[in-house]
């Protein structure tokens, strides 16, 4: 029998105004490559994380981050695991499976003007750069 990754809790960040019940659901175009449709829906342990990716998410609402629980099976994000860091240190998984969520978290740390400006810099200069490829 092998061992879950992670029990959780787990969170989403997104722009997007949700319901406890709602399905996170994989289809929708990457918000770090928009010409990308994503095969996954991505999630993390960390609050911190999924809020950091509500507030680059593209869209004009408001970041939030959920509480969501994974309905299927789910991986290790191959993003920035091993290959941008060893291991899992930033807890971040995708299922293609949809993500129930649970509830609304609102005790997340919001980056300073300046972390996120130079975040939204990085992006960019990624979405520029034919290399920075999503595996997707």
């Amino acid at each position: 029998m092998s061992q879950p990754l992670d029990e959780g809790p787990f969170f989403h960040g997104t722009k997007a105004n949700l319901r406890d019940g709602d399905l996170l659901r994989a289809g929708f175009r990457s918000n770090y490559r928009p010409e990308v449709v994503m095969n996954h829906i991505y999630f993390t342990a960390l609050p911190n994380g999924a809020g950091l990716a509500a507030e680059l998410a593209t869209g004009d609402g408001a970041p939030r981050v959920y509480a969501v629980e994974p309905t299927g099976a789910f991986e290790d994000d191959p993003n920035v695991t091993d290959k941008k860091f060893p291991g899992n240190p930033t807890r971040s998984y995708r299922s293609s499976a949809p993500l129930r969520v649970v509830g609304e978290v609102t005790d997340w740390t919001r980056q300073a003007p300046e972390a996120l400006q130079a975040w939204k810099e990085r992006l960019a200069a990624l979405r520029a750069d034919e290399r920075g490829e999503i595996i997707n």
